[in-house]
């Protein structure tokens, strides 16, 4: 597999693992946040507002203050989140079931269908660039993949 080319190595520095996988993986990530510019499912969601619809679908149902404490976001700034993803009909508010001063947030058929044709697009695009590599660097991919959940989870 070849290396792509890193102006710091020409420098006489030879970077570490976790720093070729640091570059890599955050370019990795930052392209493929941008196919949601470019006229994806997701192109009128911030990077927030996408994040939370993901939280509530993935978890099923959660209240406002658990959604804006897994999103490490204030209260206030995840209230204006929820407003505008209900504004858009993608979640929907219930009482709570056992907290009747509280509601809980859940993901509403149109959100869900949001994050599929999202995830879909995305998908698509990796599975180009995927068959783009040779049948070996494939390979290494597909054992690597576990090892960098592993490292993501931990």
């Amino acid at each position: 597999m070849s290396t792509p080319t890193n102006p710091r190595r020409t420098r006489g520095r030879a970077p570490g693992l976790a720093e070729d996988l640091r570059i890599s993986i955050a370019r990795l990530s930052r392209r493929l946040r941008t196919l949601r510019a470019g006229g994806g499912p997701e192109g009128d969601l911030s990077l927030t507002q996408s994040a939370a619809l993901a939280a509530i679908e993935r978890h099923g149902s959660m209240t406002p203050r658990e959604l804006a404490d897994h999103e490490k976001v204030q209260p206030p700034s995840m209230t204006r989140v929820i407003a505008f993803l209900e504004e858009r009909g993608l979640v929907e508010r219930s009482p709570h079931p056992t907290d009747g001063r509280q509601v809980v947030l859940s993901a509403t058929e149109a959100g869900k269908a949001v994050l599929t044709e999202a995830r879909r697009h995305k998908e698509a695009w990796l599975s180009r660039r995927l068959a783009e590599l040779s049948a070996e660097e494939r390979e290494i991919l597909r054992r690597a993949a576990p090892i960098l959940d592993k490292i993501s989870r931990s």
